[in-house]
């Protein structure tokens, strides 16, 4: 019977497609081309020979047959997944996966990564920046930090850190002519993430202007920071991705106006692993970290975090970003 088993690449992204219904979609999730996918659902359906996907629009829909293969291959996917966990987890029992979106790796873990090193040398940590939701069925990946509204199903998720935004530039833009007041930033090059709007700021600061359709285009808020200290133009820094960089000059907050974000990070995890002796070092961590910030009397322009103790090279942090 093992050689008439379909192979898995094929097994994978058939069960990709019928749970996003869409061939691109399951492509964008298996980091393959839409028409790799096409090819291996269409090798399936020639070796059973019987249809499994048809067109809908601009989706597909799953004849019976194929509605039925599905819940058979996902099921059989979430055991393989489960029985593949429990194998290299007792290989290496220290190895902690941790999946965080690239700007909050960049900008708020890494700096602080070498304490957690210092602390808990016993752990190897595997730090996996993605901006795909990892699922804990299918993906490599025990724990996340993810930047959203918290309601994602089927696993634990607990707040850690608020978001708020807020204009700042390098001090060496325009020479140092920097805005007075909001209303001059209309002389001036706005700065813009995708999916983060201006439009809110501009409404607390008592300014009627519609979203900015024009400027500089940035995938990733770590990209727009940047941008920002090389005086490329004025950015809506969120409060979780600034560091230092406002204590160490290189950007300059401009004025006192504060939204706060309605998308805040979680802490996300799996129920299986509410109790895992590897996760409650990382979570303890994570929240004394955040506290420690808290508890600092200093405003936010003049904060600083605490000494880092280097990290030894054992305790190097490994960093994979995928794309």
């Amino acid at each position: 019977m093992a050689d008439r088993l379909p192979p898995m690449q094929a097994l994978r992204a058939f069960e990709a497609a019928a749970r996003t219904r869409s061939l691109t979609r399951a492509a964008e999730s298996l980091h393959l081309t839409h028409g790799a996918i096409s090819h291996q659902i269409k090798s399936l359906e020639a070796d059973f020979g019987v249809r499994l996907v048809e067109r809908e629009g601009r989706g597909i829909r799953l004849t019976d047959e194929g509605e039925r293969f599905a819940t058979r291959v996902r099921a059989v996917l979430s055991d393989l997944g489960d029985a593949v966990r429990e194998v290299t987890e007792r290989a290496n029992p220290r190895q902690l996966r941790v999946s965080v979106i690239p700007s909050f790796a960049a900008r708020w873990l890494l700096p602080r990564i070498g304490r957690f090193f210092a602390k808990h040398p016993e752990i190897d940590l595997d730090v996996i920046a993605n901006n795909a939701l990892a699922d804990f069925k299918r993906d490599d990946v025990d724990v996340a930090i993810r930047h959203g509204l918290g309601d994602w199903p089927g696993v634990v998720s607990e707040h850690v850190l608020d978001d708020t935004t807020f204009p700042v530039c390098s001090p060496r833009l325009a020479n140092g002519l920097l805005p007075a007041r909001p209303a001059d930033l209309s002389r001036y090059t706005l700065l813009r993430s995708e999916g983060e709007s201006w439009k809110s700021w501009f409404d607390a600061a008592g300014l009627d202007w519609p979203e900015p359709t024009r400027g500089p285009m940035f995938s990733d808020s770590s990209h727009t920071m940047q941008a920002a200290i090389d005086g490329q133009g004025i950015a809506l820094a969120r409060s979780s991705l600034l560091g230092n960089d406002v204590h160490n000059g290189v950007l300059v907050r401009l004025f006192d106006i504060v939204v706060s974000l309605p998308r805040k990070y979680f802490l996300v995890y799996p129920p299986r692993l509410v109790d895992s002796p590897k996760l409650a070092p990382f979570r303890q961590w994570l929240f004394d970290e955040v506290a420690a910030e808290g508890r600092d009397p200093s405003p936010p322009n003049e904060r600083q975090s605490p000494p880092r103790k280097p990290a030894s090279a054992k305790a190097r942090p490994t960093v994979r970003r995928r794309p």
